[in-house]
């Protein structure tokens, strides 16, 4: 859904109307509220609101997955070191 000129409000308005535009969002629409002609901050339902975390929280466990099977892959190629003979690499470069 996108966002029309009617749903852009000054924040002079918004103050003024809180309780209206409370229900416009409640209703399904969202706004945009702008602060010296800039936008500002959004107005969206609670519920919106945790859908689109929960849509975050699942793009965020998706990409761990990808990043899971890249390593998974790069093991079975023998792309890895063992852990403590690469720390114990890195410590004898810095000591060099």
């Amino acid at each position: 859904m996108g966002i029309a000129a009617s749903d852009v409000i000054p924040l002079s308005h918004a103050r003024a109307n809180f309780s209206e535009l409370a229900e416009e969002v409640k209703g399904g629409a969202e706004k945009i509220i702008t602060k010296n002609g800039e936008s500002y901050v959004a107005l969206i339902d609670a519920q919106r609101l945790d859908y689109y975390h929960q849509l975050e929280r699942e793009r965020i466990h998706l990409l761990l997955i990808d990043e899971a099977g890249k390593g998974i892959d790069d093991v079975a190629a023998g792309r890895v070191k063992d852990a403590r003979s690469a720390i114990a690499s890195l410590k004898r470069r810095r000591s060099a």
